[in-house]
């Protein structure tokens, strides 16, 4: 039997780690979204000029030793070079980082990552502009290098998230845990336009410094499993280990029959009974190549190259796209922004309890998709009002936010704990990068496509683009979503026959 104060610990303490993930990943995105909210500083900032009312050089001189770019569309397509720059750095890192993850301890690892990342970003948006520094290089080099350590943190941050969570609830909880992301852009935007009066590197230097703090609270506060306080994840829950490794860990994707009740009870009967336990061996983490070959991995993470590459161009555009094509200041593009981070936010939580609700997760995840198709036609043509405007924009929000919440979180954690990984139970971090930097991958090569697209033919045709890629989702998922709609159909019938 479970004592309550077992049951009291494991509680207490796995809400105080998922706030405390919560508040380690808003900073590091609140950070992330630094770069896509002044970009239209910064862009002023390498291209003064005399129509340019940001542009504070007076000799001439000053402006050409200043001057990065002859025209702003120059370095319009730097700022999508440096974005691809970064997603690529990042989902190169992302496979060695959830490698590196299931082998070191995960808190020093996701220390290294926020508290290294705050200090470049301080460097390149705060220390550059402070010296005059403006080198196309040394942004690049500052870029990749950010890169590689931001991708140290999310396959690290699922990782800790699944050896805290079973299975039961896991799209619900991940789902609302995972907004920290979309939350994390509004905390960015917000205190990005309250100091951007004062220059773009104040907003990066505000953003860095919370962010540097935000990491080392994590290495002096993290518990990055039940173990570190006594307990394990069967003791707390009540359940054996049939139930928690097995029933909790099997895919939702898996098109296997559920076990008889009778075989599941009597096998409870049966680890119930005291024995002669040999000692527990450590886990052993599973290999890169055998992670991607598990079932559902490939799929997914193409679909997620292909939602991601969406998402994120929302993420790193969004506002220069309202200060460009409808004129607004910068500081009010920022501050509409947030309203798709909202639709995200509440996606990722709805569509995960369905999910829950029913077992599988593609079904839910194509009917998201389809509608987000409509959702962007829609926004692509939404009028000059900014209340219309964030209306549709949270509405879009919510069927691409939604849905790619769902995979970078509740589904890799599916992913990386099924049944084929029983003798190996070190592959969350592993799977996690793996489905996360796939999706980087396409993202990255989408940032600079986006902005040669907007540079030549306009935005309207990065929308369409954006929905062909939305389209490509869907593609790759459909074959679970046959195999799953095939289960719930037989499930379904198997029901009917009982009663």
């Amino acid at each position: 039997m479970i004592s309550a104060g077992s049951m009291c610990v494991f509680v207490l303490t796995s809400v105080l780690v998922t706030v405390w993930f919560l508040c380690s990943y808003v900073l590091l995105h609140s950070s992330r979204k630094t770069f896509s909210n002044v970009k239209v500083s910064i862009s002023a900032q390498w291209t003064p000029s005399i129509s340019n009312d940001s542009a504070q050089f007076s000799p001439a001189e000053t402006w050409e030793n200043n001057r990065l770019f002859a025209d702003e569309k120059q370095a319009t397509l730097f700022l999508g070079a440096l974005d691809s720059i970064f997603l690529f750095s990042y989902a190169a890192g992302l496979y060695l980082s959830g490698v590196i993850g299931d082998r070191v301890n995960l808190r020093y690892v996701l220390c290294f990552g926020l508290c290294g990342s705050a200090v470049v970003e301080f460097v390149f948006g705060t220390l550059t502009e402070w010296l005059h520094i403006y080198n196309v290089y040394l942004y690049c080099g500052l870029w990749v290098l950010n890169g590689l350590l931001q991708s140290a943190v999310w396959p690290c941050v699922v990782a800790v998230m699944g050896h805290w969570f079973g299975k039961t609830g896991r799209g619900f909880v991940f789902g609302l845990w995972s907004a920290c992301a979309s939350v994390g852009n509004i905390l960015g935007a917000f205190l990005a336009s309250s100091v951007l009066k004062y220059g773009y590197e104040y907003a990066f230097l505000v953003t860095s410094i919370v962010q540097f703090a935000g990491g080392v609270v994590v290495f002096f506060g993290l518990l990055t499993s039940p173990k570190e306080v006594g307990l394990s994840l069967e003791e707390a829950t009540g359940l054996g280990p049939v139930e928690t490794e097995t029933d909790s860990h099997k895919p939702l994707m898996s098109d296997e029959e559920e076990e008889e009740q009778v075989e599941a009870y009597a096998r409870r009967r049966r680890s119930a009974k005291p024995q002669e336990d040999p000692p527990p061996e450590p886990p052993q983490a599973i290999g890169f190549f055998q992670a991607f070959c598990l079932p559902g991995v490939l799929p997914y993470s193409l679909a997620y190259a292909c939602l991601k590459l969406v998402n994120y161009s929302f993420f790193f555009w969004l506002p220069f796209y309202l200060s460009n094509n409808y004129g607004w200041k910068e500081a009010e593009a920022d501050r509409l922004s947030v309203w798709y981070d909202v639709g995200g936010i509440i996606g990722g939580t709805v569509l995960g309890l369905i999910s829950d609700f029913m077992g599988k997760r593609s079904p839910v995840l194509v009917i998201s998709l389809v509608m987000a198709m409509g959702a962007l036609v829609g926004y692509s043509r939404s009028p000059n009002n900014q209340l219309i405007n964030a209306v549709i924009l949270a509405v879009t929000g919510f069927f691409i936010g939604g849905p790619s919440n769902m995979i970078s979180s509740a589904i890799s954690a599916d992913l990386g704990r099924q049944e084929a990984l029983r003798s190996s139970q070190e592959a969350l971090a592993t799977v996690t990068g793996i489905v996360d930097g796939t999706g980087s991958i396409g993202a990255a090569a989408g940032q600079y496509v986006v902005s040669l697209i907007e540079s030549k033919l306009g935005w309207m045709s990065v929308f369409y683009f954006f929905v062909v890629m939305t389209g490509g989702s869907i593609f790759f998922i459909t074959p679970l979503l046959i195999r799953e709609t095939r289960d719930l159909w037989r499930d379904r019938q198997a029901l009917r026959r009982q009663l």
